[in-house]
C-alpha cells in the first residue's frame, strides 16, 4: 500500500466545500484539480488539497446518490487553543448543526461536534 486518503464526495459543491476549509486552516491549498467530461452530463472535478498538511481528496460527482455523509465517520481536529477552538467551531456550525454543543465533557475540557454546511462531520477538541 502506497498511500491513503480521506475522500469527501459532493454533488455540486466541492469547490465550495475544499476552498471554504483551506481558509480555516494553516498550512492548507489546493494542490490538483482535474476535470473530466466537461460539458457532459456526467461530468466530474477532482480535487487533491491539503488541511494543515494532511492531504484529502475531493471528488464533485453530478449523479444524486441514495446517500450522503453521515456523523459515524468525522474529521477531528485536536486544537492548541481554546480561541483556535471557538473560530473553528463558529465557522463549521454556521449553516450546519451541531451534534454536541461547546463544553466540558467528561473525556475533554472543551470539545464540540458539528456537521458542517455541506454534511461534513468535525470532531473539534481542546488539546
Amino acid at each position: 500500500m502506497t498511500q491513503m486518503y480521506t475522500f469527501l464526495m459532493f454533488t455540486g459543491r466541492a469547490e465550495e466545500a475544499v476552498n471554504f476549509y483551506i481558509s480555516l486552516f494553516p498550512n492548507s491549498r489546493i494542490l490538483d484539480v482535474q476535470r473530466r467530461g466537461e460539458g457532459t452530463k456526467q461530468a466530474t472535478t477532482l480535487y487533491r488539497f491539503l488541511l494543515n498538511g494532511v492531504e484529502y481528496r475531493a471528488l464533485d460527482s453530478p449523479p444524486v446518490h441514495a446517500f450522503t455523509f453521515t456523523p459515524s465517520i468525522s474529521l477531528f481536529v485536536e486544537c492548541d487553543s481554546e480561541a483556535e477552538l471557538d473560530r473553528l467551531y463558529a465557522a463549521l456550525v454556521e449553516g450546519g448543526g451541531a451534534l454536541m454543543p461547546l463544553g466540558s465533557y467528561g473525556f475533554s475540557r472543551k470539545f464540540g461536534w458539528v456537521n458542517d454546511r455541506f454534511g461534513v462531520s468535525w470532531q473539534l477538541n481542546l488539546a
